[in-house]
């Protein structure tokens, strides 16, 4: 069995000001895939709008739970989002500052969220499946949930990754990490304002000098 997961998946294809478009929303929707389609969304408030882009596809599942990386031991943890984020709260973050980076003058409010940590859910969903596509959006920490990942017990095939947020120094920090693991930049991501990233896995050496030689890494 093949399945796709993201996290990350706030309102699907519901949010207007999105142009009611999520990348892997439409990826899914448009190939027609009838393979088993995982959706995790942190922030409750986004869960009824998620639903309803997905209610005609009975092969999705929906995970109203916050994904953690695997060095953080909390079962419950607090997220952020700002009520001038409404009506679909998309930056909702474990970081404040974060949230407050993109509505300084707004009043941030805060939910208590049961948490998993990353490699214990992919596990648990994936069981003896192939992990066609990962695609990762978790506002400010997406650098922290991939890079502490031992992607070496899990199957996956191809990630794709909010890199908007992740400086130069953890952008090499991480393609040094992907690449030790057997996967190569392959250019944009789902997010269809290109603000993802791509990583496949893959054993050619023209991609694996390709991603060396993109983000600087010495051997």
């Amino acid at each position: 069995m093949t399945i796709y997961v993201q996290i990350g998946a706030g309102a699907g294809d519901r949010d207007p000001r999105a142009n009611f478009r999520d990348g892997f929303t439409e990826f899914v929707k448009k190939k027609k895939i009838k393979d088993k389609i995982i959706l995790v969304e942190a922030n409750p408030l986004n869960i009824p709008k998620l639903k309803e882009c997905w209610k005609k596809y009975s092969n999705t599942k929906i995970f109203n739970i916050a994904i953690i990386p695997d060095n953080i031991k909390k079962k419950k943890i607090k997220l952020f989002y700002s009520k001038d984020d409404k009506p679909h709260f998309q930056v909702t973050s474990i970081s404040k500052k974060h949230v407050e980076k993109f509505y300084p003058p707004s009043s941030i409010k805060e939910v208590e969220i049961k948490t998993l940590k990353i490699s214990r859910f992919l596990k648990e969903v994936a069981a003896n499946s192939n992990i066609e596509y990962l695609a990762l959006d978790v506002e400010g920490i997406d650098f922290e949930i991939l890079f502490n990942l031992n992607l070496k017990n899990i199957n996956i095939k191809n990630i794709s990754i909010e890199t908007l947020h992740i400086n130069k120094l953890r952008k090499k920090k991480l393609a040094r990490h992907l690449l030790k693991n057997g996967f190569v930049y392959k250019g944009k991501g789902f997010d269809v304002n290109g603000y993802d990233t791509l990583f496949s896995k893959s054993n050619n050496f023209f991609s694996q000098i390709k991603t060396r030689i993109k983000y600087r890494l010495l051997y």
